[in-house]
């Protein structure tokens, strides 16, 4: 086995730089650090952590052309959503030192001998094993909000991004947090998952694929360690009989290829009741056909390359086999013939159970069209999946539209009229195969404290 790594540009595909990998000892070595600077950290008090967090988010501003342009070259983003990315990073970092020593602070309490004190305390080391395709807003959302509750982070990146991963490092350190509260370590995924083990991790923060995943879950278990699992999802749009067709269009459109498609929480089934189908499919199409796909870097282009060659030659594959399973192809389905890793934007109708659009996530611009009955079918037709990360509803009718996202769409969470990908103020995560766990709006800073009663006999 190698024991380096090349990163590669998407759209040139040529090599970006190599990178050493840790060696065990030395993965190891970087976790008793981490706990030895946890010692101290863990005692420092919550404003001061949040005076730091907020100098985070004035680092990464001023880092912003640079971040951008690490994930233009290493996964591809369109350069204007790479700035949106860096804007909500360093939201993150505000929100959570804004908010932080008021979820953090001890609670009095009284029982029946005396009084009582919740305390929310730091368990040790959590080890972030994170993806690449949103490269610095994984890292942050869950080294942010664990920072802030006084633990210390470990991160294993995606090997595809290990540029950023040490740009995170250096503006944690630049902020001022202790050298080794944060720190990126260059290994693969089976040290990651020795590490899992290592007795100072006391928590894993996974995000990604739902077949790994579980293999996280399962270890961190074994080894009774606290996880938070972020997984894949094939999230339903629903357009339902009384939907503004246009309002339903747009967002969908968006919805599919935002961060060129590779990104689990966007919309991915496109589920209209009858009355609407025809319609629908008609705009839904023209709008697709519309998008540019080009160089990531160039104004204007809405469609980069996808992040590896083997990620577009999985995603061709899928849309292969849904189309032996019955599907039809209403536009693209080819790999187009130019260098870099692009999919064009494609859209599959006729999509039925058994076939990789209707039962798997497709990371890539590929939407699949499915017609329904009517708004209870459609609903039905949502549900009728092993993910429950988000979903969207379209209807006139906002009180009936919340109705159904808060008692009947099984998932973490729901767009009513829009699409929206994340927000500092909101959780994060979802149900069933999506995972477990939140993040984001106070939420994540509970996941891994210890919750601790003191009781004083009066």
């Amino acid at each position: 086995m190698s024991n380096t790594v090349k990163t590669i540009n998407p759209t040139t595909e040529e090599q970006i730089k190599e990178y050493a990998l840790l060696t065990t000892k030395e993965a190891n070595q970087a976790v008793d650090q981490a706990d030895e600077v946890f010692q101290q950290w863990k005692l420092t008090s919550s404003e001061e952590r949040a005076k730091l967090l907020n100098k985070m988010a004035d680092v990464i501003d001023a880092n912003k052309d640079e971040l951008v342009s690490l994930m233009v070259d290493e996964m591809g983003k369109v350069k204007e959503q790479g700035y949106q990315e860096v804007e909500l990073c360093a939201a993150i970092c505000r929100y959570s030192a804004e908010n932080g020593p008021d979820l953090l602070a001890d609670e009095e309490r009284e029982y029946e001998q005396g009084k009582a004190i919740v305390s929310y305390r730091p368990i040790g080391v959590v080890l972030g094993i994170q993806p690449w395709n949103f490269p610095l807003y994984q890292v942050i959302r869950y080294s942010a909000s664990n920072l802030m509750a006084g633990n210390v982070t470990v991160l294993k990146h995606a090997a595809n991004v290990f540029g950023m991963a040490v740009k995170i490092q250096e503006m944690y350190e630049e902020a001022g947090f202790p050298k080794g509260a944060y720190q990126s370590l260059l290994i693969d995924g089976e040290a990651a998952s020795e590490l899992i083990k290592h007795p100072k991790v006391r928590g894993v923060s996974f995000t990604g694929s739902d077949g790994v995943g579980k293999k996280v879950g399962a270890s961190a278990a074994e080894n009774v360690k606290i996880s938070v699992l972020e997984l894949g999802s094939n999230d339903a749009y629903v357009v339902l009989d009384d939907a503004d067709i246009d309002v339903a269009v747009k967002a969908c459109v968006t919805g599919r290829v935002i961060n060129n498609g590779e990104t689990c929480v966007s919309a991915k089934r496109f589920i209209v009741t009858e009355k609407n189908y025809e319609a629908f499919k008609t705009a839904f199409v023209k709008g697709m056909q519309a998008l540019k796909m080009d160089d990531p870097n160039i104004e204007g282009t809405d469609i980069g390359p996808m992040a590896r060659e083997d990620l577009r030659d999985k995603l061709h594959d899928q849309v292969e086999e849904s189309l032996k399973a019955g599907a039809t192809c209403l536009i693209g389905g080819e790999i187009p013939d130019r260098k870099g890793y692009f999919y064009p934007a494609t859209v599959l109708e006729n999509v039925g159970a058994g076939s990789p659009a209707y039962d798997d996530e497709l990371f890539g611009p590929v939407a699949s069209l499915i017609k329904a009955k009517d708004d209870e079918d459609a609903m039905r037709i949502a549900n009728d999946s092993r993910y429950g990360l988000g979903g969207g509803i379209f209807s006139k009718n906002e009180d009936k539209a919340i109705e159904l996202a808060r008692d009947v769409f099984d998932t973490g969470m729901v767009n009513i009229n829009g699409y929206g990908l994340a927000h500092p103020n909101l959780p994060f995560g979802g149900v069933k195969e999506s995972g477990y766990g939140r993040e984001h709006g106070g939420f994540g800073i509970k996941e891994f404290v210890n919750v601790k009663a003191i009781m004083v006999t009066q």
